[in-house]
Parts: C-alpha cells; structure tokens; sequence
C-alpha cells in the first residue's frame, strides 16, 4: 500500500492557485483510474483505490499547507506504513511551468508543505515537483504562488496534470525514471 499526497490549501477560493496543483494532480489520478469518493479522514479528504496491482491512498490535507504533516503523519501512522511508501506532489518555484521531476528527499526550497512533513517525518519521502516557474523577482514569489494559473496556462496545465494521471502506473511500480520520462514525452505530443 502507498500513500500519494497533493499538497494545497482548502477551500473554493484556493483551487486554482499554482499552489493547489498538487491537489490538481491527485484529484486527476483519482478520477483516470476510477478512485472511491472521498471520505474526511485524518484532518483531510482521502480517497482508495488501485493503479495497477498496487493499492493508493490518496490524501489531500484539509489542514492548509503549513500544517500539512500532521495530516500526512496521521495517516502513515494509522496504516502503518514506512516514509517510503509516501510520496508527495507539490508545486515546485525552482522548475519551469509544468515540468514534472521526482525525486527521494533534498532540500525544503522555503515550500511550507513540504517543512511541515520534514517536521513530523524527516526528508527521506518521494516528491513528485510540479513545475510552476518562478516569477523572476523574490518579492513577487508570494504573489505568483497564491495567484491562480492564468488562463493562457489552462491547455498547459491540463495537459500536464493528464500526462501524470495517465503515466501513474510507473510510480506505483517505483520507475520514477520512466514516469519522468514518459510523462514528458506525452507533454511534446
């Protein structure tokens, strides 16, 4: 069993912001490979289903994102699961507009999701990084963050949250290359 989590903030209001697509991405995995409907479990929503073989939690923290690792570690605890079977999706500054990296630990790059599951679980946890490119000035990095995705993005945007709902499987296989690979492969179609 794995827990996948999308990092973002609740409520209507934030589902647009790049910060959100991390929920953007587990709700799109959810729908492609037909997950159940969401139950509040764990100050969050969490849905269960499978992609492949392998069975996936999807856990989106209610908790907004600075508290977002006492959701996360309630559920490792509940289900008894290692660190290594989390993995994470969140926006990611330092990548550009919709590219998709994965990577197993490294450094907090100032994103307070991914401080707060640090806190509570220590670094070594899978990372899916959503492209969403910086806006060139620290003083604007707030601002870019919390804003939502324009509307010139929206093609961008779908495309890429499809391109890792349907290349899913290689990360429930733990082919974090393939799945890079072949999501963006999928993305120069």
């Amino acid at each position: 069993m794995q827990l996948w989590v999308g990092l973002g903030n609740p409520g209507q209001q934030y589902a647009m912001h790049r910060h959100n697509v991390g929920f953007m991405a587990v709700d799109t995995i959810a729908e492609v490979h037909g997950f159940g409907p969401e139950q509040k479990k764990f100050s969050g929503l969490l849905r269960e289903g499978r992609i492949g073989p392998e069975k996936i939690l999807l856990l989106k923290p209610s908790t907004f994102m600075n508290e977002s690792g006492r959701s996360v570690a309630a559920a490792l605890r509940f289900y008894k699961l290692p660190v290594d079977a989390l993995t994470v999706f969140h926006d990611e500054l330092d990548l550009a507009p919709f590219k998709v990296k994965v990577r197993v630990g490294g450094g907090l790059a100032g994103h307070n999701g991914l401080r707060s599951i640090d806190r509570h679980l220590g670094p070594d946890f899978r990372r899916v990084r959503l492209g969403i490119g910086h806006p060139g000035h620290k003083e604007r990095v707030h601002g870019h963050v919390l804003g939502n995705f324009a509307k010139a993005e929206q093609d961008d945007l779908i495309e890429m949250l499809g391109a890792v709902a349907s290349e899913a499987d290689w990360l429930a296989k733990g082919d974090d290359a393939r799945f890079m690979s072949d999501v963006a492969l999928r993305q120069q179609r």
